[in-house]
């Protein structure tokens, strides 16, 4: 019996079965598609998602493959820029295609030994209080402990499990695609910049290679189950948008996307769980859907992980909707107004101006900044301290930073007293004796940070470190 099946072999998909392989967990990743998709749907990645990938080691590969670009314009591209002094040592955005990200992470999780079958697409399941039976296309079946649907905004998962996914249906619809052009880049340049003096919602932007990726609205909402534009219906957009179709041809990829809004009612029924688009969906502005499958994932796997183990303690692994279903819920707001700042509308565009007056205020900036990069997430995790439920930026510490400390997965007790142990829990948390710097209110003598690199106590007494530790690790050795 496998002991987690990932169904989905996306960036969440890989991300978690990687996760999982960090804690020894054994993982088979069952993909529908034969081969990775080559166009590019996500263009890049935040700033708490960068976080991630260093506090696993994986940045210095991303960034070769990755463009850096200032804070700037994150609020449906008002042109304001971050404040300078954010609460993190990665202040900027990534910019990568997603078939470069899904690649990374891809060798990644096969780096750390999880299986990927390709041309598996789950059709069916049972489950019982003892695991899950995974039927696929072709016949066959996986007996798992634990299965988790990280396949996709239409998740044949979710489907299967009855889980509600309310929301609201798309009321506009974009055309996007990957094609050639023969116009000259200068004169496709001259057409998006004066089409985006009123249309902000239209783009057209060099990929390399001869091909450009194009964004234009459509002329109305198709519906779910619609298919693919045709080249002749971008052509068409193009014309009424534009007043040129810029000679657009060759076609590597056409489709169409909408301002839909859904979350499921629940991330998990029994021995199954949703993570990723699976669990949510939103208008793509401000690119957050990539972004927030990554965190899901970050999120879930080492408490799946201690669940597989047996050392799982109680509600941790419940703690996983808690905690992610408010964020995702909080996303979906944010993008849906986002959107409504794009239109073109005189309501919405005299909102925008306000918004963009609003930003000139620090802390308002600050506010929106952090909600759209990920850094201003704080969990409920009761306690007093401002630490608590807050993921850490990356600090040095007395040999080396922070982020290099959590490549393995573990907790972490930061300790400046020298006087504090995670003694019984040395085999799943490791001890930082030395000075480091809270970047949040008074200098406090101790932090315990969970693999996700949130804190989930800090202060100095031994009695309340025990019962943190036990209540996220699970009992003492």
């Amino acid at each position: 019996m496998t002991d987690v099946v990932v169904a989905g072999g996306g960036p969440t998909g890989m991300m978690l079965a990687a996760e999982l392989r960090l804690h020894g967990v054994d993982v088979l990743v069952a993909e529908k598609r034969l081969h990775p998709p080559g166009f590019v749907r996500a263009l890049g990645l935040h700033v708490r998602s960068i976080e991630v990938l260093d506090q696993r080691g994986l940045l210095p590969r991303f960034l070769a493959d990755g463009t850096r670009y200032p804070l700037r314009g994150l609020v449906a591209g008002i042109d304001r820029p971050a404040p300078e002094d954010l609460d993190t040592a990665h202040p900027w955005v990534l910019r990568i295609p997603q078939p470069v990200t899904d690649r990374l992470l891809a060798e990644h999780a096969a780096g750390l030994g999880a299986r990927v079958r390709r041309g598996a697409e789950v059709v069916g399941l049972d489950q019982d209080d003892d695991g899950v039976v995974v039927r696929l296309a072709d016949g066959t079946h996986e007996e798992c402990r634990w299965l988790v649907g990280c396949d996709g905004g239409r998740s044949t998962v979710r489907r299967l499990l009855g889980v509600g996914f309310p929301g609201e249906p798309a009321r506009t619809e974009f055309l996007v695609g990957e094609m050639a052009a023969t116009a000259a880049p200068e004169e496709i340049a001259a057409v998006v910049a004066r089409v985006r003096a009123t249309e902000r919602r239209f783009g057209l932007g060099p990929l390399g290679g001869g091909l450009w990726r194009g964004v234009v609205p459509a002329e109305g909402v198709a519906g779910e189950g619609a298919g693919p534009p045709t080249l002749a219906e971008f052509r068409r957009r193009l014309r009424a948008v534009a007043g040129t179709d810029l000679g657009v041809h060759s076609p590597r990829w056409l489709s169409r996307f909408g301002d839909a809004t859904r979350q499921a009612e629940r991330y998990r029924s029994g021995r199954v769980l949703l993570a990723g688009d699976a669990a949510h969906v939103h208008p793509p502005v401000g690119g957050q859907g990539l972004n927030l499958g990554i965190q899901d994932a970050f999120n879930l796997g080492w408490k799946l992980a201690a669940a597989v183990a047996g050392r799982a303690p109680e509600r941790l692994l419940e703690s996983y909707h808690a905690e992610r279903h408010p964020v995702a819920a909080d996303v979906l707001s944010t993008t849906r107004a986002l959107t409504e700042l794009l239109s073109p509308e005189p309501g919405p565009q005299a909102v925008r101006r306000l918004v963009d007056e609003l930003l000139g205020l620090e802390d308002v900036n600050r506010h929106l900044v952090g909600k759209i990069t990920g850094i201003g997430i704080r969990y409920d995790l009761g306690g007093g301290h401002p630490l608590v439920g807050r993921r850490l930026r990356d600090l040095p510490l007395a040999r080396g930073r922070l982020y290099e400390r959590m490549h393995t997965g573990r907790g972490l007790l930061l300790d400046a007293t020298g006087r504090l142990s995670p003694a019984g829990w040395a085999d799943r948390v490791d001890h930082v004796v030395g000075p480091w710097a809270t970047p949040v209110g008074p200098e406090v003598p101790a932090v315990l940070l969970r693999p996700d690199g949130h804190a989930a106590w800090a202060g100095a007494d031994r009695q309340e470190l025990a019962e943190s530790l036990g209540r996220w690790f699970g009992a003492a050795a």
